[in-house]
């Protein structure tokens, strides 16, 4: 059953995304930018925080569409540092499990948060997820070049998670269940987002 969940999740988030091509790792730049790039992509817990973050903007509408995932981008790349940086941030695993399930929830119950709360909350955050790319960082790699590379794909993963809620959207305009659908993926986040807390994915 774990094992069936999880590969379903994988295929919903693989699904929103579009093909990415890896590159050989090597020293320096190319190091840096290959591994910086693939962090984000390479958990579960990376690609559904960051893709709801996208849908949650579309939600949102008019200036949070770009201002909430900028946000996300910027602060995170700031909690990168820290990471880099050998800064320890408390809860860290525990804040990025917990970013899925809430931001999950405010997609499933469509919440239509403030600016300032949206991006607040996006903003908390998105320093959890910035220090495990930075603490995570290899030695070989050059630190600018890396963080380029995870802001690059965690802004792809956001702009997958706006055209998602698009998608959806414009289905929904002609079928009638478009907010049904977004709202259910943002519920099947939060359950991926729980048993991520809870240890079973």
């Amino acid at each position: 059953m774990k094992s069936a969940l999880k590969s379903g999740l994988l295929a919903l988030a693989a699904a929103a995304l579009p093909a990415v091509a890896y590159a050989h790792p090597a020293i320096g730049e190319a190091a840096g930018f290959s591994h910086g790039f693939a962090h984000p992509i390479s958990g579960l817990d990376h690609v559904l925080a960051m893709v709801m973050v996208g849908v949650f903007a579309f939600q949102l509408g008019g200036r949070a569409t770009w201002l909430v995932p900028t946000t996300f981008v910027l602060v995170m790349a700031f909690g990168g540092a820290l990471g880099a940086a050998g800064i320890n941030v408390p809860f860290v695993e525990t804040g990025i499990a917990l970013s899925v399930v809430v931001l999950g929830a405010v997609v499933a119950l469509n919440v239509k948060a403030p600016l300032a709360a949206a991006v607040g909350l996006v903003g908390l955050f998105a320093i959890f997820h910035g220090h495990a790319h930075g603490a995570e960082m290899p030695e070989n790699a050059a630190g600018v070049a890396y963080a380029a590379g995870f802001m690059i794909a965690t802004a792809l993963l956001h702009v997958a998670g706006l055209a998602l809620g698009y998608l959806i959207g414009r289905a929904g305009e002609r079928q009638g269940r478009g907010i049904f659908v977004t709202r259910t993926a943002g519920g099947i986040a939060a359950i991926a987002g729980v048993g991520l807390l809870a240890g079973l994915i």
